[in-house]
């Protein structure tokens, strides 16, 4: 508690500054070229307000809760006790199992409770008519994410070069894209780049963080990023390769159903 109490001044004088020209961008075009005085005045200098607090606290929160959580689940994995690993051994890629199931865990958790990504799977049933099962935008996002998680944590660990990886998950995207129905195509880009948000992020970077600083000949600089990436890329891949199965499916329904019908 008494660390909270000293970073919170310098933490959040940072807050207010980073607000600041939000703040005036917005006064300026109401103002200079609306020409009009904002409406709700007080309401906005309150919202502003709660955005400031919300932000010190969510931003102190990263700092001393969820970055140390994952860089000490990570340093706690790679240790060559748990591993079972002899005094001067080697471990081989295999031996990081629990790791890469934490790191898949961690992506569906995160993702399911991601805000943003409610927000979106919302919309989308809504809009849709009910086409879209949010839930099921939900969890389809969230596997991907597992996925994607699972295999950076795979990349850290062997050292595979990021831009191979990269270059074959996106070649999968332009393949789905093409053969996908353009109705879903814009929302599974969407999901994609809604992973990235205020509970995913923190989490899956101090993994990727944590698993570079705790495996041997790893970079945190040069090895330590790149989770999220992966977790957008695959989130995409996920709901486009969701979409199509769907429609498999329910070409191959209709096809038994005029069967029994003749």
């Amino acid at each position: 508690m008494v660390d909270i109490l000293i970073v919170l001044p310098s933490v959040g004088l940072d807050t207010v500054r980073d607000i600041v020209p939000l703040i005036c961008l917005v006064l300026f075009f109401q103002i200079v070229v609306l020409r009009q005085r904002p409406a709700n005045l007080g309401r906005i200098v309150i919202g502003f307000v709660y955005v400031v607090v919300g932000l010190v606290l969510f931003l102190i929160g990263l700092e001393e809760a969820l970055f140390p959580l994952g860089k000490t689940m990570a340093a706690q994995l790679t240790d060559p006790t748990f591993l079972g690993l002899a005094a001067g051994a080697t471990a081989h890629w295999l031996d990081y199992g629990w790791i890469y199931a934490f790191a898949a865990a961690i992506g569906f958790g995160t993702t399911i409770a991601e805000p943003s990504l409610m927000a979106v799977a919302r919309k989308a049933g809504a809009v849709s008519g009910g086409s879209i099962n949010p839930w099921g935008l939900r969890v389809a996002v969230a596997a991907g994410v597992a996925v994607g998680v699972g295999l950076g944590a795979v990349r850290i660990v062997t050292g595979v070069p990021l831009h191979y990886l990269f270059m074959a998950a996106y070649a999968i995207v332009i393949l789905l894209t093409i053969f996908s129905s353009r109705s879903i195509i814009a929302l599974a880009y969407d999901s994609g780049g809604v992973t990235s948000s205020t509970v995913t992020v923190p989490l899956v970077a101090a993994l990727g963080l944590g698993l570079a600083a705790n495996v041997p000949g790893r970079s945190t600089l040069l090895d330590g990023f790149g989770l999220i990436a992966f977790a957008c890329v695959f989130a995409v891949i996920a709901v486009l390769g969701f979409a199509q199965l769907s429609s498999a499916l329910e070409a191959r329904r209709k096809r038994r159903l005029s069967g029994k019908g003749t």
